[in-house]
């Protein structure tokens, strides 16, 4: 990598902790200076504005989290062992080296709802990725005669990616992560009822 390259990479991790905790509207240059250590002219001489920086730390956010994916999936052999990552990566991300403040799937969807056309476009690019990648799992599955092909593989990946995210919005409005671990009970039945 370029001097630059370095310099842009560097800007990126360092704030993207920042705006997956604080979200667009609340991370403040001054919030980029001191996670970096580098001038505003710096930051602004690498990045043409707050918006281009934003977007490249959704991606790399979502990145570490589809990292995680990829690294558990590769270690399970049967479908139903494959779709309860998305379960257990949920369930112990004490354990995982996730993004600070959580899933910025989430965290990005709510905030950018009304108010940043860019980061929403990136969150459904996010969450229909994911949905794809169900899809392909339950296809899989049904192939290899471990899903009742009677299934709608569309509709159980909305559902578990519907869940997951509304579970961790309850655990994270209400301070509960036995919630969390409550909903998930619900994801991994919904997954366990897939196979024949």
């Amino acid at each position: 990598m370029s001097k630059a390259e370095k310099t842009k990479a560097f800007i990126i991790e360092k704030t993207a902790p920042i705006f997956n905790r604080k979200g667009y509207a609340g991370t403040s240059i001054n919030d980029m200076t001191e996670a970096t250590g580098l001038t505003r002219g710096s930051i602004y001489g690498n990045f043409s504005n707050k918006d281009e920086v934003a977007l490249a730390a959704f991606d790399y956010n979502l990145s570490k989290i589809n990292e995680i994916y990829k690294a558990e999936l590769a270690k399970q052999n049967t479908t139903r062992e494959k779709l309860l990552v998305f379960v257990n990566v949920y369930v112990n991300f004490l354990s995982h080296p996730f993004p600070d403040g959580g899933c910025p799937i989430l965290n990005t969807a709510i905030e950018a709802d009304d108010t940043h056309p860019g980061l929403k476009k990136k969150a459904l690019a996010g969450i229909l990725r994911w949905k794809q990648t169900i899809i392909e799992l339950i296809g899989h599955g049904i192939a290899a005669k471990e899903i009742d092909p009677s299934v709608n593989p569309e509709q159980i990946a909305l559902t578990i990616i519907a869940t997951i995210e509304g579970g961790i919005m309850i655990a994270q409005a209400s301070g509960k992560m036995n919630y969390l671990k409550l909903i998930m009970k619900s994801v991994e039945k919904i997954i366990n009822d897939l196979v024949k």
